[in-house]
């Protein structure tokens, strides 16, 4: 039988990051396919290329699906995109030609989720207070104290703003902690709720009660500065806020006023609106503030993971078994 022709469309930097060894040789395999990977740029100036292929296999940096793309591509079957959001990729033509798409956001949630467990537990304990203090002073401070007061992670509330893909596994992984878990989400069944061991409160209610605020809320319209000045200014004495999601769920410009007027609170911020910041922003000298630049996501070595879900999800396709990661235009529309 012959190998259908398949095409690598990602920046020629991550090729290797992301399909490159194992998933390589599994891949041509099954797909008569070879790299190096072709640009966006380049597909255009060739658009021959796409004649042949059928299963198409992108990442970062890959080509808008639009109706010049089609038309170069008149036998396309699938996409396999070993990223996250296809949002950039996906444009009317393509839904309306029926071509199978899927991505790699669930592998990605994996690393976002770890990331937001390893600061859950260090807010809990207080450690980033601690490191600046140490910072500031050259002292250990008095661990007695309420301003150090930590409540760690034994009977403390962790509250989780929406439960989609990674917000449903870092409730998971806090599984290994003896932590209450709330959770504010509009589209979470009471019986959901039940099955996961969660509380559902209003978003109000979840900032107010949570020793740690975790967001995983997908950057929408409707989301957009849904996170504002009020929610800071009830958080508990001592609280953590950590964002992961998208810098543009929270209104940043009251976020910082309440930062500045509530010095026991710590914002963990590896997203915020502008990435990075503007020189001026105060974010970078608020020293209850701990910026890290958009890091929670795959990395590295971790990016092979993303090659290894959709390796194995052309598999699945091209034997007709059914699909685990495949993305249609409705779910799409509540994805960030």
């Amino acid at each position: 039988m012959n190998k259908p022709k398949g095409l690598f469309a990602l920046e020629p930097p991550f090729f290797d990051l992301v399909y490159g060894g194992e998933n390589l040789r599994q891949l041509q395999s099954l797909v008569d396919i070879s790299g190096p990977s072709l640009s966006q740029e380049q597909i255009l100036e060739r658009p021959e290329v796409l004649r042949e292929v059928e299963l198409l296999f992108s990442g970062w940096g890959a080509p808008r699906l639009d109706r010049t793309f089609l038309e170069a591509a008149p036998r396309l079957r699938a996409v396999f995109h070993a990223a996250g959001s296809v949002k950039p990729l996906v444009t009317d033509e393509f839904w309306n030609r029926e071509v199978a798409l899927f991505n790699a956001a669930s592998a990605n949630a994996i690393p976002v989720a770890e990331f937001t467990l390893a600061q859950i537990i260090l807010s809990l304990k207080r450690t980033w207070w601690y490191i600046r203090e140490i910072e500031r002073t050259s002292t250990y401070p008095d661990r007695s104290s309420s301003v150090a007061y930590g409540p760690g992670a034994y009977g403390s509330v962790v509250g989780i703003v929406s439960l989609g893909r990674i917000g449903s596994l870092v409730r998971e992984k806090l599984r290994i902690l003896d932590v209450k878990v709330i959770v504010h989400d509009p589209f979470l069944t009471p019986e959901r709720a039940g099955e996961l061991g969660v509380e559902a409160v209003s978003l109000g209610e979840l900032f107010r009660r949570s020793d740690v605020v975790t967001v995983h809320t997908p950057w929408l319209t409707e989301t957009d500065g849904l996170i504002n000045g009020g929610h800071f200014a009830s958080m508990k004495r001592n609280a953590t806020f950590i964002n992961t999601a998208r810098g543009g769920i929270v209104n940043e410009e009251e976020m910082v006023v309440t930062l500045i007027d509530r010095p026991d609170l710590f914002a963990v911020l590896d997203v915020v609106r502008n990435e990075p910041p503007p020189k001026e922003s105060p974010l970078y000298r608020l020293p209850n503030v701990v910026l890290t630049p958009h890091i929670a996501g795959s990395q590295h070595d971790e990016c092979r993971r993303l090659g290894r879900f959709m390796v194995e999800e052309a598999e699945r396709f091209l034997s007709g078994r059914a699909p685990q990661w495949q993305v249609t235009r409705d779910q799409l529309a509540n994805e960030a």
